[in-house]
């Protein structure tokens, strides 16, 4: 017998965690406001939908390089953004961005006993993308580079943050890129959230990325950028994003690419060229998001919940406890006063994310979605201030 399948290694789904949770919040006599996976619920904007329905006919292979269009899009974006100058060889449309950060260390050679440095608060997929390739997940302070293992292969950077919010400053950013180059060391952002600020400096700035000039001395060596159109767009459902960087990374992606049949459909490629760049859409979504943080924001001041500080931008709250929050009893039999607050909301009919979901760096928070609908919205409001 051979024995398979072999497990993996990794780690359980953490959403499979919450089916308790969702089961007492699904019993509130209003039902459940589900606020917990962040996924977007609003329209997908008609010009994207005309779009993908215009390259519907697609008969042939579409190319994993991307085709014209997109890639002349992405060099438009890039420069809205701020990012340095790159060639078509350096830009490629994805399947979506998590499976991009799932693969991307196994597709550019990560192998056993190489380190794979993540964030200790973050994105549970960073450390998977670890051991699928074999590697060692590293969590550490993405703010104290004394925690970094000199023999890092590859670093993951995520901002804004998920789950935080927290935005990393150029200014750090460039010192981050200084010590992977001093060390041969791979960089690879995650800026999925760039295009919703709530601090007034990044509203009026940008959020700053790993290829602005000035962050990477206008040079994309060792380094490389993933952004998604899931929340900028409401493109979950299509699984578009792109992969800019250091060529020769991105030509390593390629070339798995090919080899396992990894494209992006024709269809999706013609809809990321027309959302990339719709900039009224994109900023009417955000000014959606910030209008249903704000009212989520008022009813948490009622509460004796805390939010996170230092959330800048994003899709999420980052929520703690006072040392005198009102748990119940039963409540405090949770393993963690994050698992503690779950049991709170859904108590309320609203269903939240753990903080054990994103490092035991973070245990006495929760995670809240602003992707639900604004009367879903207003329901978790009214429940909250009561």
């Amino acid at each position: 017998m051979s024995g398979l399948p072999r497990p993996l290694g990794l780690p359980d789904f953490p959403w499979d965690t919450l089916a308790a949770a969702r089961k007492q919040a699904n019993g509130y006599r209003e039902g459940i406001v589900d606020l917990s996976v962040g996924t977007p619920v609003d329209p997908t904007p008609a010009t994207v939908q005309k779009a993908l329905r215009e390259a519907a006919d697609a008969p042939g292979y579409p190319p994993v390089v991307g085709t014209g269009q997109v890639k002349q899009s992405i060099h438009q974006w890039m420069r809205h953004r701020g990012m340095i100058e790159l060639s078509d060889d350096a830009v490629i449309p994805t399947t979506g961005s998590k499976e991009m950060v799932a693969w991307l260390p196994k597709l550019i050679g990560v192998r056993p006993g190489d380190k794979v440095l993540y964030p200790e608060v973050a994105y549970p997929t960073y450390h998977v993308s670890a051991v699928l390739a074999g590697a060692e997940p590293v969590p550490v302070n993405p703010y104290d580079l004394s925690t970094w293992p000199d023999d890092a292969a590859f670093v993951w950077l995520n901002s804004p943050s998920n789950p935080t919010g927290e935005v990393m400053s150029a200014e750090w950013t460039q010192i981050c890129v200084q010590w992977a180059r001093e060390r041969g060391t791979v960089i690879v952002a995650d800026e999925c959230y760039a295009e919703l600020p709530w601090s007034p400096r990044y509203q009026k700035s940008g959020v700053p990325s790993l290829l602005w000039p000035a962050v990477c001395d206008d040079d994309a060596r060792g380094l490389a950028v993933l952004y998604s159109l899931s929340k900028q767009s409401n493109m979950a459902g299509y699984r578009g994003a792109v992969m800019v960087g250091d060529q020769n990374l991105v030509s390593a992606v390629v070339e798995g690419r090919k080899h396992s049949g990894l494209m992006t459909p024709a269809p999706v490629q013609a809809a990321i060229a027309v959302g990339l760049n719709d900039w009224t859409h994109i900023h009417d979504q955000s000014a959606r998001y910030g209008r249903r943080r704000a009212a989520l924001l008022r009813a948490v001041e009622t509460t004796g919940l805390i939010p996170y500080e230092r959330t800048e931008a994003g899709l999420y709250l980052w929520l703690s406890a006072s040392e005198d929050f009102d748990f119940e009893e039963t409540d405090l039999v949770a393993p963690n006063r994050g698992r503690a607050l779950v049991q709170w909301f859904a108590r309320r009919g609203i269903l939240v994310a753990p903080g054990d979901f994103y490092g035991e760096k973070s245990v006495d928070f929760v995670r809240v979605a602003l992707t639900a609908t604004d009367e879903s919205i207003e329901k978790a409001c009214i429940r909250l201030s009561a």
